[in-house]
């Protein structure tokens, strides 16, 4: 059983989550059980699956997990674009999260690649 917490991207992808939960505080409160909501599940998503795929005993389970993490992050990454089009982020902001989640998406697909 591997130890998801010594994996880079693990740590990326929660560091992520964290942000995303700050980021949409400030959203309507419309958007609760919507876009807030979607946002935030995908991406905790990124790391859960990550964490599941280490609970996994073989090495093809590990990385469909990395593949539907890697899903979550394609998936937030349009939730971002989103959020900026629908004014909930300034593109500043839209500018400092896109990159974090490209660089989780690119990790992934190391990772993937080298199992």
């Amino acid at each position: 059983m591997r130890d998801y917490k010594k994996y880079n991207v693990w740590e990326l992808g929660h560091e992520v989550t964290l942000e995303i939960y700050k980021l949409t505080r400030s959203f309507p409160n419309n958007e609760n059980f919507g876009l807030t909501s979607q946002m935030r599940r995908a991406s905790s998503s990124i790391s859960a699956n990550i964490a599941e795929g280490c609970g996994r005993e073989s090495d093809a389970e590990f990385k469909r997990f990395l593949i539907i993490s890697q899903g979550s992050a394609s998936e937030l990454e349009y939730f971002t674009i989103l959020a900026k089009d629908l004014k909930y982020i300034q593109k500043e902001e839209f500018l400092i999260i896109h990159d974090k989640v490209n660089k989780v998406r690119r990790s992934l697909n190391n990772l993937i690649n080298k199992i």
